[in-house]
């Protein structure tokens, strides 16, 4: 729950509001004057200020000045408290940057639906979401929904199961919605004239696809298969459009996913057109190794079929095998029945191959 920092001189009133707070599910930091406050906001930076108006040592005037002029602080919802209700005193406060005002005595409802209000209206996304983690997407969604108020774009968030080689869409389909994988992996591919399968893109838990042919607004350029058995949840296009066009900072966590794409498209196209079998080889291992690492699989096993790792580095599936077999030989991988371990990744990364 968020943090509420409560300035507030008179010991009655402080210890009174700050009771309510906590009943109300709040973590609360108490001052009796403002210089304690802005020691205890540097300490622990709160999400939201309640702060008296007149107090010795230092006014809610003077904090809220600080709080304006330190980096750390700037931005912090700010709530006066205040028993004092002329004109000049209100237009003070809402030049110096205060977002709202309570005025002594206020009851319970005023306090708790002030505080939420401004809670909502300042909530922000953050820089960055771990999507690998069973909250992370929830998270994600939750603020976007309050940030964009979208509020139904959480409102259905029931898992969808695909078995292995079952087909999520067919390249032509339209667009329907945006897919997040939760477990197992998705690949996306084309095929060629000659019907050689070649392969865009492997998506594991924590990833988004499917965002290009919406934000493009043109049929899918590619298919998409279940790896393996595996869990998806969906956000509707409508959703996920109005999403990006109300608010920006949800328009940016997709342009960086977007980047991402691409630059590791480009990377995966330099590999193919300069890199030697070994190191498109290594390179692969690596990348579906961390994909493994990030699921948190106790042992990470790779297992993709030969045909679909020789398709995802542009080469012929025995030339695959021949390279897999000189890794083991090395002792720099594992080959069983149920799929390819990593014995020694360091040396994989290494730049001689």
């Amino acid at each position: 729950m968020p943090t509420i920092l409560l300035i507030e001189d008179n010991e009655f009133i402080r210890e009174n509001t700050a009771e309510i707070l906590e009943l109300a599910g709040y973590t609360v930091l108490t001052a009796e004057n403002g210089k304690i406050g802005v020691a205890r906001a540097i300490e622990t930076k709160p999400d939201l200020v309640v702060c008296d108006i007149m107090m010795p040592v230092l006014d809610g005037y003077g904090v809220l000045q600080i709080f304006n002029q330190n980096p750390q602080l700037a931005g912090v919802p700010f709530i006066f408290l205040t028993a004092k209700t002329e004109r000049a005193d209100l237009r003070r406060g809402m030049e110096l940057g205060a977002d709202d005002y309570l005025t002594k005595p206020f009851d319970e409802s005023e306090l708790l639906s002030a505080i939420t209000g401004r809670l909502n209206r300042f909530r922000q996304l953050r820089p960055e979401y771990d999507l690998q983690t069973p909250g992370g997407l929830g998270q994600f969604l939750d603020d976007a929904s309050v940030v964009g108020n979208l509020m139904g774009l959480t409102a259905d968030r029931r898992p969808h199961t695909l078995k292995k080689k079952q087909e999520l869409y067919a390249e032509g389909d339209e667009p329907t919605r945006l897919y997040f994988v939760q477990a197992g992996r998705v690949k996306t591919m084309r095929r060629t004239a000659a019907g050689k399968e070649l392969i865009t893109g492997v998506y594991g838990p924590g990833e988004f696809f499917g965002y290009l042919p919406l934000l493009q607004q043109i049929p899918h350029p590619d298919s998409a298969v279940a790896l393996e058995d595996a869990t998806l949840l969906y956000i509707p296009q409508e959703d996920f459009l109005q999403l990006l066009h109300r608010n920006a900072a949800v328009g940016q966590q997709f342009v960086r996913l977007l980047a991402g794409r691409v630059s590791e498209r480009e990377q995966q196209l330099l590999g193919m057109a300069y890199h030697s079998l070994r190191r498109r080889v290594a390179d692969l291992l690596l990348q579906l190794h961390e994909q493994q690492v990030a699921s948190h699989a106790e042992a990470p096993l790779i297992q993709l079929s030969r045909d679909d790792m020789a398709a995802l580095i542009g080469t012929a599936p025995e030339s695959l095998i021949r390279t897999l077999s000189e890794f083991k030989q090395d002792g720099l991988i594992e080959m069983t029945n149920h799929g390819i371990r990593l014995l020694n990744p360091q040396k994989l990364r290494q730049p001689n191959w």
